[in-house]
């Protein structure tokens, strides 16, 4: 066997390790990408703005676990004086193949104190009309200054998309949620759209 010959088979066997490792970090590094997925972030943090409610968002990956995250909220409705929790488990998969480009769903529960409750009250006046006695219902908007505690179940559906090239992520969601209130019930819907700082 010549040295030439030696030295090619050296340089093949060198080429075709090199290769082979390349291809198994390319593969490890996406099997452990962040516990993210096509998220691609671990952790953002940023605000929520709704045409509900508003506040701050925190959004969580679990390592391992591909697409799964936790979502805590802290919100105001609109013209309360108060907060809300609200924690999420959400599922997030790849949208149309595009990277960055997720939708994801899930569901969660909240719990909150609001001071004042916004609330109708029917006031019925009576006239005399052609036909007879008729009336009208006049609904006034009324408010109170007591303290009230609320809990409920929240469902969320929505799309994500992580920026390129900047660390950040816009969302828009929609999430409904079932609420007691002050011995009432009530189903509300809540859209809203988020920007997080994600790393």
């Amino acid at each position: 066997m010549t040295s030439s010959f030696r030295i090619l088979l050296v340089l093949l066997f060198l080429t075709g390790t090199s290769a082979v490792a390349q291809r198994s970090s390319k593969s490890s590094s996406k099997s452990s990408g962040g516990g993210g997925s096509a998220s691609g972030y671990n952790t953002g943090i940023g605000l929520r703005g709704g045409g509900y409610s508003s506040g701050l968002t925190i959004k969580h990956f679990l390592s391992g676990k591909n697409g799964v995250a936790f979502e805590a909220l802290v919100t105001t409705e609109y013209k309360a004086r108060g907060a809300r929790v609200t924690l999420l488990g959400e599922k997030h998969k790849s949208l149309a193949g595009i990277k960055g480009l997720q939708f994801y769903y899930g569901a969660g529960f909240h719990a909150g104190s609001y001071q004042g409750r916004y609330y109708f009250e029917d006031e019925r006046f009576y006239y005399n009309g052609r036909k007879g006695d008729v009336y009208i219902i006049r609904r006034d908007y009324r408010y109170d200054e007591n303290r009230y505690i609320a809990f409920g179940a929240d469902l969320i559906g929505g799309i994500e998309y992580k920026l390129e090239d900047l660390p950040f992520a816009v969302s828009l969601d929609y999430k409904p949620f079932f609420e007691v209130f002050n011995g009432y019930t009530g189903f509300y819907n809540d859209a809203a759209v988020s920007l997080r700082f994600v790393f």
